[in-house]
């Protein structure tokens, strides 16, 4: 098995920055908008000397409805991992967020690494002094959006953990897209085929911000489902970050060998369906919830 390493903090510390920075990708969502992230995220990491996987989570901020999914998703990241590290925020300084999430963490017996990101421009000591009143070592000060102490940490953690060798690269297989408008319950119908709550599913439209890729096996084939943010029409589409999700979903659909479009019984097929694009060698398949 590959070491895993679980990205969490609080919302808008820079954990899908830092996840990108080490899978070498674009995968997560950024954006300087708390909150944006929701579902675990895994990538294969590519920073750094050895094979191991990246677990980008939502933002822990104690507050109730999806934020308590949120912090669910969080919780079994924390337990699937190896390591976790514990973004902080540099600029905003410790926080009673900070203090109470090193507190649960140092329960669980994990390793921890205390990470101050959005360090540039200051002296690492004195971006890193505040935090060791957390009691989690030495923290450590990177910049993430700028690659700045990020190999060192990365190469840091990875030396602490036990050696490993590279498994057999499984099969994607045939990859499914479930795609539709918002709240219509992809991300339920996702759950509900693998068994488990493997994606926040909330009744509130525009819960599932990314494309979520999960591979899986079933009758000894292998799959990946792909749960994707829900696409209005386009007139209907204000905000930056709808807009960012539609190209995800879009982009899954692309790579997608059968889409399931799911549809809400009680509103039926209206007018107001948004237009999917025709690819002419998919199956798309309709599915009434």
């Amino acid at each position: 098995m590959l070491p895993v390493i679980a990205l969490v903090g609080r919302p808008n510390v820079g954990k899908s920055t830092l996840f990108n920075r080490l899978t070498r990708s674009r995968d997560a969502l950024v954006a300087d908008q708390p909150g944006l992230t929701r579902d675990r995220k895994y990538g294969m990491g590519r920073l750094g000397p050895g094979p191991y996987v990246v677990v980008d989570t939502g933002g822990l901020s104690g507050e109730d409805g999806v934020d308590l999914l949120m912090e669910q998703q969080v919780r079994q990241a924390i337990g699937e991992a190896d390591h976790v590290l514990l973004l902080l925020d540099a600029r905003e300084g410790c926080t009673g967020g900070d203090a109470i999430i090193a507190e649960q963490l140092r329960r669980t017996g994990k390793p921890v690494t205390a990470v101050v990101n959005k360090s540039e421009g200051l002296s690492r000591d004195a971006a890193a002094n505040e935090f060791f009143s957390l009691g989690l070592g030495e923290p450590k000060a990177i910049a993430a959006a700028h690659g700045q102490g990020v190999h060192g940490l990365i190469v840091e953690v990875l030396e602490s953990l036990p050696p490993v060798e590279m498994p057999e690269e499984l099969p994607e297989g045939i990859q499914i897209a479930v795609v539709g408008r918002p709240n219509v319950g992809k991300s339920t119908l996702v759950n509900r085929m693998l068994g488990e709550e493997r994606v926040v599913a909330f009744d509130q439209p525009g819960t599932t911000r990314d494309s979520i890729f999960i591979p899986f096996v079933h009758d000894d084939k292998h799959y990946t489902l792909i749960d994707t943010a829900g696409v209005r029409r386009r007139a209907r589409v204000n905000e930056v970050i709808e807009k960012f999700s539609v190209i995800k979903t879009l982009q899954a659909l692309e790579q997608a060998n059968v889409a399931l479009l799911v549809l809400d019984a009680q509103r039926g097929w209206g007018s107001r369906m948004p237009i999917w694009p025709a690819i002419s060698w998919r199956a798309v398949v309709p599915w009434c919830w």
